[in-house]
């Protein structure tokens, strides 16, 4: 396994490296010790590796991932896994704002607490955060998954679009056009999938709220304007 030490080797060599490799290749996991906060991390990957971060990340760690496996021992600054295309990510501690932000597939995985704008304009990423996420999360998500096992802060899929919201906490406010809406039986079941899928063992569909878009925002209308 290529071992890579930021505290000594460059940070253009491992992304340098990830994007190097060719369809078939042998080394397709890579350690990474010593990272000191150090920004885009992992960043640009296009190929199935696994990348084992030792330590905490800056921002924009494993950005615009498509089909790696990133997980890092530590937490992260903001915008990590922005514009994910496919493959998992897992942040073992925090996460700060604007994570998974525009992300198009793949997982997010958040064991820690994520802060502000998480999964804003998500456009078929699924996130899953173990503790609690902050205000503005999903606004204008399009699509995919945002599981939350813990609380949710203020304005909560704020302009949402299809994206489906799902909380086991509390949750301070709603956003414009967001409302609950009823959990039916395909929704535990996808609730359930995403939940095994982020290794989640304490918890179970029939504890979370479903939250989505009232639709009232996709045209105009005179008499929502009070809502634009």
């Amino acid at each position: 396994m290529p071992t890579f030490d930021l505290s000594s080797t460059p940070l253009r060599d491992l992304n340098s490296a990830l994007h190097a490799l060719s369809e078939g290749a042998n080394d397709t996991a890579f350690d990474v010790v010593n990272p000191r906060g150090a920004h885009a991390v992992a960043v640009g990957i296009d190929a199935p590796v696994t990348v084992e971060v030792r330590g905490s990340v800056g921002y924009y760690c494993a950005g615009m991932n498509d089909g790696g496996t990133v997980t890092v021992h530590g937490s992260a600054g903001p915008g990590v896994a922005e514009n994910m295309m496919s493959g998992t990510v897992v942040i073992e501690g925090d996460a700060s704002q604007y994570a998974g932000a525009t992300g198009q597939g793949g997982l997010l995985v958040i064991k820690g607490n994520a802060a502000s704008r998480c999964g804003i304009s998500m456009k078929g990423i699924d996130i899953v955060v173990h503790g609690n996420i902050g205000h503005m999360s999903a606004f204008m998500g399009q699509s995919g998954h945002l599981v939350v096992l813990g609380d949710a802060g203020d304005a909560l899929g704020d302009s949402l679009y299809e994206a489906k919201l799902f909380v086991r906490g509390t949750v301070k406010s709603l956003g414009t056009d967001c409302i609950e809406k009823p959990m039916r039986p395909e929704h535990l079941e996808t609730l359930r999938g995403l939940l095994d899928r982020a290794g989640v063992t304490d918890a179970t569909p029939q504890e979370f709220r479903r939250y989505g878009s009232a639709r009232t925002l996709y045209t105009f209308n005179i008499d929502n304007a009070d809502a634009y």
